[in-house]
């Protein structure tokens, strides 16, 4: 039977009991009816998981005790920055549950010229906290012990122009070389995948003009979520662990 996998945001330490958070708890009662005595792994995102056995179950509470602690690292070689131009729907969090599967370290959520999706600060915020979870149960579910970065919705024109010193590339139908021919730094690769309909040819200008390369998959245009996950399996297969 596969081993349960939660989350804790605080601290872990061997031999010590804590109260679990209140999705978690959720998710263990009322989704897998989990029982006392049910092992579990648990980990907070510093790299390690902690093997544990649950010693109290309710509906509202439930206690986890720390039986022992194991550095066990499955990040992939390639470090992977994906900006995504957020979309409609459900299509963003698919590209976030997705990509972090895929081991993706950071994920920058974009808002571009043809962003389909219209906020105000306080709806951007709940957002981000809505795709932090998706990202938190991804990680759950693939075995990662440490969290990506998921930054805030950033506006496509600050974003940009940050400096790095990863290798700057933007997914683009047209483009004349493909992921094989690319050289991977050290310092891994910052991806730019647009939204729905794809980035205007201003935005495209302004790429070009702060040092990002375009690159594209083949001769088929591509749904801007297939777009992602399929851009970061390439440069997975090639540079990464794939």
């Amino acid at each position: 039977m596969r081993i349960i996998r939660v989350f804790y945001p605080n601290q872990l330490s061997v031999e010590s009991q804590i109260i679990l958070t209140d999705d978690a708890t959720n998710h263990l009662c009322n989704v897998l009816r989990a029982k006392e005595g049910q092992a579990v792994v648990l980990f907070n995102g510093d790299g390690n998981e902690y093997c544990a056995h649950l010693v109290e179950v309710t509906k509202r509470r439930v206690v986890a005790c720390i039986d022992s602690k194991l550095s066990i690292s499955i990040e992939s070689s390639l470090d992977i920055h994906l900006a995504q131009g957020v979309s409609r729907g459900d299509r963003m969090e698919w590209v976030i549950q997705k990509s972090v599967e895929l081991g993706v370290k950071e994920i920058t959520p974009l808002i571009t010229e043809r962003c389909g999706v219209k906020l105000n600060q306080q709806r951007w915020m709940k957002k981000h906290e809505q795709w932090m979870k998706v990202a938190i149960g991804a990680c759950e579910q693939s075995g990662r012990n440490v969290l990506p970065i998921l930054n805030p919705p950033t506006l496509f024109s600050d974003w940009v122009t940050m400096s790095t010193n990863q290798l700057r590339l933007t997914l683009h139908p047209r483009a004349e070389q493909a992921f094989r021919h690319i050289s991977m730094p050290t310092a891994g690769v910052r991806l730019l995948i647009g939204p729905e309909g794809g980035f205007t040819d201003q935005e495209i200008y302004k790429t070009e003009q702060n040092g990002f390369q375009t690159v594209q998959l083949g001769p088929r245009v591509l749904r801007t979520e297939t777009a992602a996950l399929t851009s970061i399996s390439a440069l997975q297969a090639i540079h990464g662990d794939l």
